[in-house]
């Protein structure tokens, strides 16, 4: 039992950093770049993301057995596709504003190759448990990346965050950062972060490593 925890664990853990899906995978990069010009835009679209995720993961999961090889595809687009209808409806209901301003993107979560990956690779291959945890981690890290963009972006492109001023009316924003370019200038700046991260991760295991063999050795 301990160690089906701490499987789950790791598979949830994986999705957030080693497997993070737009700074590791770089999937799903159109909504990265285009909703993320607002803190609140890239929080509503990183949840409604990992929503489809894992209810989408959860119900291929339980269907597994039941779905045929020739028409496993087109089950999962319309299993995926019933989940961004209704997450849809929900934003809509919630807040036209906040809907508007994802525009087509919402129904454009049925093409992200993140879901549909995940459902043929992960979900319909493993137990209910562990294919929500790895949804969760995967949801998780795609959240967390596009609330990193956002925050930045909004942040240094209209000096507030979540529509707070935050620097005073003197400060001069930076426009370029809620425009496409902007878009792309932040993601390869977080991406050159986490390259270098993990390199400096690699090399202090390789250290430990070195030392571990030289002290044996003695």
């Amino acid at each position: 039992m301990k160690e089906n925890h701490e499987i789950t664990m790791d598979t949830f853990l994986d999705g957030l950093w080693k497997e993070n899906p737009v700074f590791v995978m770089l999937l799903g990069m159109c909504p990265v770049l285009a909703v993320t010009n607002t803190t609140m835009n890239a929080i509503a679209m990183g949840l409604a993301t990992t929503f489809v995720l894992l209810s989408s993961s959860l119900l291929v999961s339980l269907l597994r057995h039941a779905i045929p090889k020739q028409v496993r595809i087109a089950s999962y687009i319309v299993i995926i596709a019933t989940f961004v209808t209704i997450v849809d409806y929900l934003i809509q209901a919630i807040s036209l504003e906040l809907y508007n301003a994802l525009g087509a993107f919402i129904q454009l979560i049925v093409v992200n190759c993140m879901i549909l990956g995940r459902a043929e690779s992960y979900a319909s291959k493993t137990r209910p448990m562990k294919a929500m945890a790895n949804a969760l981690g995967m949801g998780g890290g795609f959240t967390i990346a596009l609330l990193c963009l956002g925050t930045v972006r909004e942040v240094l492109g209209n000096g507030t965050l979540l529509g707070y001023s935050l620097f005073g009316d003197s400060f001069q924003p930076w426009v370029v950062m809620v425009l496409p370019p902007g878009g792309f200038f932040v993601l390869g700046s977080w991406l050159l972060l986490f390259a270098w991260l993990r390199q400096h991760n690699e090399r202090r295991r390789e250290k430990k490593l070195l030392e571990t063999e030289a002290a044996n050795g003695n």
